[in-house]
């Protein structure tokens, strides 16, 4: 592997390895953008005094979902932007409200939690696991949000011995098989004794509305979620915790060609897109003969359907977008902007909605329709769908060429068959938000949905380089590209 690849994949690694839940991915992208210049703004506050040509900014919604832009010092209102989502969120499970539970008669410590998303949930079975998130806790006064996260394993969902049951296919119940075993409870008399005690000094509390967090959740976990917020245990409010396997991701293969990894879907284009991003901004002239704005969009939910108030079928781009549309930035210009200002910018933009693809699979080559057999290393690979189920169209697909061959970056193509259902992800949605030009591509990977994916180690190169060329060549490409009548 060429060095500038290992240096891509290493870095990546490094990325994933910090960010087992979206808050933190969102966490990693912030600390990447403010080392690279950024300035942090808010969607409470007007942007009209904060905002500037030139200026290289970032926002956040929920703590994981994150937006950031670079504007060019040749904007003006009604101008284009060049767009590129991605996506923070993976399959996980999710610690229930209630999870305190107890097996075989008190003898095991176990944590009810909730599937989130559409998971391999089998995959989840053995494997050294920790927990991850949020809590809201007591701080000064204020309630606030602290990041979690649990290095060491502790918890586990055990099979079932081959032994008692010898089933051709795995199956099992994921209400009552799937739930992680935490500790040994050393007899039920103890277990008693520790309800009533909690009992006993819940009572003498304040008045609360719900039960007492220890009561809903054993103690032990409670005091890890606190531990790793730097609170006391009576200080936290409540938590948003998902399960992560412990073991980092690799780089693997004789050769180094792939990555064994947790969460490529889809922290690999979330990473490729900030990466990128920041990249096509590293020089304080990058910006000068830009007349657009650049921007890239991390959104939460993405597998549950995005629909929520930081998901990609929510408000939060067009919001954006409209707010970055009208300001003119220009103190000598007293004229305001056109009241079609917004709807100027969304035709002359476009939106690369980059999520993670298939790979071929060696052992199961008829599930893949004969002519479009992505593989991994081979560069993105474009998604398109004849349903819509992907957003891309052939506008869209002659700029993103006309953008890899600038970028040297080669790229692929991507049906699923006639008799195989399909997929969907952001592309669709903000497409019929927008009215953008969309296109729906990713790099190629294996295993998508497991605990432990595989992808290809030198496509993280490809990724950065093609999306760092897009936001660079975007608009000068964009007026040359016509369907509509003259741009």
């Amino acid at each position: 592997m060429a060095s500038a690849s290992k240096k891509y994949a290493a870095d990546f690694l490094s990325f994933v390895n910090a960010s087992p839940s979206p808050f933190h991915a969102v966490e990693s992208a912030k600390q990447r953008l403010v080392k690279a210049g950024f300035t942090e703004i808010s969607e409470r506050n007007s942007w009209a005094s904060d905002i500037k040509k030139g200026g290289r900014y970032f926002l956040t919604r929920n703590g994981s979902s994150i937006i950031a832009f670079g504007v060019g010092k040749k904007w003006q209102p009604g101008n284009g932007m060049a767009l590129l989502g991605a996506h923070t969120d993976s399959p996980a499970l999710r610690i229930k409200p209630v999870s305190r539970k107890f097996g075989e008669g008190g003898a095991y410590i176990q944590v009810g939690v909730e599937t989130y998303g559409g998971g391999l949930w089998h995959t989840w079975f053995d494997r050294d696991l920790s927990i991850a998130g949020r809590a809201m806790v007591r701080d000064s006064g204020k309630i606030v949000s602290k990041l979690v996260k649990v290095d060491s394993p502790i918890l586990r969902i055990p099979t079932l011995a081959i032994h008692l049951d010898r089933q051709q296919n795995f199956e099992f119940n994921k209400e009552t098989q799937l739930f992680p075993i935490a500790a040994l409870a050393e007899t039920a008399l103890n277990k008693k004794k520790e309800e009533e005690k909690e009992k006993s000094e819940s009572s003498e509390k304040e008045f609360s509305p719900l039960s007492a967090i220890t009561e809903r959740h054993h103690a032990p976990i409670v005091e890890r979620i606190a531990k790793e917020a730097g609170v006391s245990v009576n200080d936290v409010v409540d938590f948003e915790i998902i399960l992560y396997d412990t073991q980092p991701a690799a780089i693997g293969g004789l050769n180094d060609e792939f990555i064994f990894s947790a969460r490529l879907d889809n922290l690999m284009m979330s990473y490729c897109a900030t990466e990128g991003f920041i990249e096509s901004l590293k020089s304080e002239t990058d910006l000068d003969n830009e007349s657009g704005i650049r921007l890239i969009s991390l959104f939460d939910h993405e597998e549950i359907g995005s629909q929520t108030a930081q998901g990609a079928d929510s408000n939060l781009l067009p919001a954006v977008i409209r707010r970055l549309s009208v300001l003119s930035l220009d103190a000598s210009s007293p004229s305001p902007p056109s009241s079609s200002a917004y709807e100027e910018t969304l035709i002359k933009s476009m939106l690369w909605s980059c999520d993670q693809a298939h790979a071929v699979h060696p052992n199961y080559g008829h599930k893949y329709e004969s002519s479009h057999r992505p593989e991994m290393n081979k560069g993105p690979v474009i998604k398109i769908n004849a349903n819509a189920r992907y957003a891309t169209n052939s506008p869209g697909i002659v700029l993103t060429q006309e953008v890899a061959k600038v970028a040297g970056v080669p790229l692929q193509l991507f049906v699923v068959r006639n008799d195989s259902s399909c997929g969907s992800t952001i592309g669709p949605m903000l497409s019929a938000a927008l009215g953008a030009r969309t296109v729906d591509m990713g790099n190629a990977q294996l295993s998508m949905h497991s605990i432990r994916e595989t992808g290809g180690s030198k496509d993280v190169e490809h990724a950065v380089k093609l999306f760092k060329a897009y936001f660079e060549k975007y608009s000068e490409l964009e007026p040359t590209i016509l369907v509509d009548g003259a741009n």
